[in-house]
């Protein structure tokens, strides 16, 4: 069998990596201007990867647009809190129960990972690598649901769901309790427990956006 490469990322791709971690770590604070010949100066690179990076960020829902001011950090707000997880409510519990269904043991391998590298993550405060590992818990519960829509929906949210937890973990650094849950939830898929997965995950996703919008409202009192 021939060896297999894998190709370098993109300038743009390095770039988008940058300026998302970036925002998901609030050195980029909401609301604050993307000026792109000041990020390409910062990052090294022409303005163009930043120009198209910050588009496909834009998509994503990290970043706005004005047409007076540009490019922005998303500022998140209780009405698209509300939108977001009304979304992942209804549809993650139910691509997780899906997934449990398949009687698959290995589709969640790489959650039981994520579970234990948050650990050491816990332990050492990193909270940029706990809101990646968030990410890859959950994706890696409802990956295997079977029904590919389903998945590049839930995917097209993860962006906005991240920068929601953010806000949530910046009021209240609730990290120990929220991989709690996931764990709840993993022992339940893995013993092939579809509706008790499928209703810790909905608790779960429920009790956060309870939290995530109460320091919204105390932010905006």
């Amino acid at each position: 069998m021939p060896p297999t490469f894998s190709l370098p990322a993109s300038r743009t791709e390095v770039v988008l990596e940058e300026i998302r971690r970036g925002i998901l770590t609030r050195e980029l604070r909401p609301g604050q201007p993307l000026v792109e010949a000041e990020l390409a100066q910062r990052l090294g690179v022409s303005k163009t990867p930043v120009r198209e990076a910050l588009k496909v960020l834009s998509n994503s829902g990290l970043v706005t647009f004005s047409p007076y001011k540009g490019a922005s950090v998303c500022v998140v707000d209780a009405a698209l809190a509300k939108s977001v997880y009304d979304v992942r409510m209804v549809l993650e519990p139910e691509a997780v129960r899906r997934s449990v269904e398949l009687r698959d043991p290995s589709l969640f391998e790489d959650a039981a990972e994520a579970l234990k590298e948050a650990s050491a993550a816990l332990a050492d405060k990193d909270h940029a690598a706990l809101s990646l590992l968030n990410r890859r818990f959950h994706r890696a519960l409802y990956l295997g649901c079977g029904n590919p829509l389903l998945v590049s929906i839930l995917d097209d949210l993860k962006d906005r769901a991240a920068l929601i937890t953010v806000v949530g973990w910046d009021a209240s650094p609730s990290w120990r309790k929220e991989w709690a849950e996931h764990k709840a939830v993993l022992n339940a898929a893995k013993k092939g427990d579809a509706a008790g997965a499928e209703d810790l995950l909905r608790k779960h996703i429920g009790s956060f956006l309870e939290r995530v919008l109460d320091a919204i409202g105390d932010e905006e009192t």
